[in-house]
């Protein structure tokens, strides 16, 4: 099936800029049209794409455009910053039996400054975070060859995310893996010219590196996989 997606309108990023400007209700309500015709359905229609191509790779992380898709309206409950609206759209890809936002997944972020590319672990809760540093005690070796790949490195950089200056209560100081065990997170994060987004080879650039970065996504997840199956194993019976 040929992709609809031929690049975000540069009106789309340019209204991304001028929301930063005036960012209130009453300048978004005025620009609705404009955000509706040249970000979200073009966005939509970039999902569709990119999910179109991992079919190939990571067909267990195809999502659907609209569930895909970050609101463009910001949670200001627990914030200083109380702008109504973020000046920057995101999707992510992820495995619906492990959900949206707690397990390994691919990312990439329109913006009129960058369009950003991003896979593996943001936000585990407890029972992941442990089961993933774990995984990683037992399997360092595999994990070590997985994130210094020469491709992905040239892709999409190192692995990033915050992490503790010591290692977490209940776990070998001296373990080979003990500085990948520190992290909260881990995750890819690369920018690209923002131009990149506004022709239909944005798609292939964000699925591109999303295919690199697989294997070390599929690595986050396999333990994650593992708990849902002790607590859910008829689930995956079927």
């Amino acid at each position: 099936m040929k992709s609809s997606f031929k690049g975000i309108p540069k009106e789309g990023l340019a209204f991304l800029a001028d929301l930063e400007k005036n960012n209130n209700r009453e300048w978004f309500d005025a620009h609705k049209q404009v955000y509706v015709e040249k970000l979200r359905t073009p966005l939509e229609e970039f999902c569709a794409a990119v999910g179109a191509q991992m079919a190939s790779f990571a067909p267990e992380y195809m999502t659907e455009p609209k569930r895909a898709i970050f609101r463009i309206y910001r949670d200001t409950r627990f914030s200083n910053n109380k702008t109504p609206y973020k000046t920057a759209q995101g999707a992510l890809f992820f495995r619906p039996e492990l959900g949206k936002n707690e397990s390994g997944g691919f990312y990439f972020e329109v913006s009129p400054k960058y369009l950003g590319i991003a896979g593996g672990l943001y936000m585990p809760n407890p029972d992941y975070l442990r089961a993933v540093r774990l995984h990683m005690m037992d399997n360092h070796a595999r994990w070590e060859k997985l994130v210094s790949a020469k491709a992905v490195e040239k892709a999409v950089g190192k692995i990033q995310g915050d992490k503790l200056t010591r290692p977490p209560k209940g776990y070998p100081a001296d373990h080979a893996a003990i500085e990948w065990i520190k992290h909260k997170q881990w995750y890819f994060w690369v920018e690209l010219d923002p131009e990149t987004a506004t022709s239909a080879a944005g798609a292939k650039e964000v699925a591109s590196r999303f295919k690199l970065m697989t294997p070390v996504v599929e690595f986050l997840n396999e333990p994650l996989l593992g708990l849902k199956r002790k607590k859910s194993p008829m689930l995956f019976d079927l």
